[in-house]
């Protein structure tokens, strides 16, 4: 189970199978959170972040808590590259469709531009402040708790819950 605090082991490798099960947990609730918008299963979606991971040489070292940050993050950009990649497609692209998950059906959901739309919401939030976008994060993608997210990003659990209610009225004025 997750220890925020306890050091990671010194490879992204090692990081990787150290937290497997954590991370699997992590991808089930995002893509639980997106209802069926990409072809991903959660294991598709935990080894697609672990190719993405294998570019990253100094992931080796950080605690649980920020390894799974980071995951969030990754994962979010998972996402969001399947269904910008399912546009291309339905815009004429000669893409080769390959479904990942033969369980779910291959229609278009219609909450793809909603997706794109809250990642173009946190980028700009990003703009404005970093700090609430890696909030929104790990909150909204990791499903990480207030003290959680405070021990991984060094601040109090207070000033989390601050920054999570400015967070939320920042976005909720960008997407209207």
């Amino acid at each position: 189970m997750l220890d925020p605090n306890a050091p990671a082991p010194d490879t992204a490798d090692e990081l990787f199978r150290t937290m497997y099960q954590d991370l699997r947990r992590l991808a089930s609730s995002r893509l639980r959170r997106s209802e069926n918008i990409t072809m991903l299963d959660t294991t598709a979606l935990v080894h697609e972040s672990y190719l993405r991971f294998q570019h990253q040489s100094d992931l080796g070292g950080m605690s649980q808590g920020q390894f799974l940050a980071y995951a969030a993050r990754v994962m979010r950009f998972v996402v969001i590259d399947f269904v910008r990649q399912r546009h291309a497609e339905r815009r004429g692209g000669d893409q080769l469709h390959v479904t990942l998950n033969t369980e779910v059906a291959e229609s278009v959901s219609v909450k793809d531009d909603d997706v794109i739309r809250i990642h173009e919401a946190i980028e700009e939030l990003a703009q404005v402040d970093d700090r609430l976008a890696r909030i929104v994060e790990m909150r909204c993608f990791a499903g990480l708790d207030e003290l959680a997210i405070a021990q991984a990003l060094g601040v109090t659990d207070r000033t989390v819950r601050r920054d999570w209610q400015k967070a939320r009225l920042l976005l909720k004025a960008v997407l209207q």
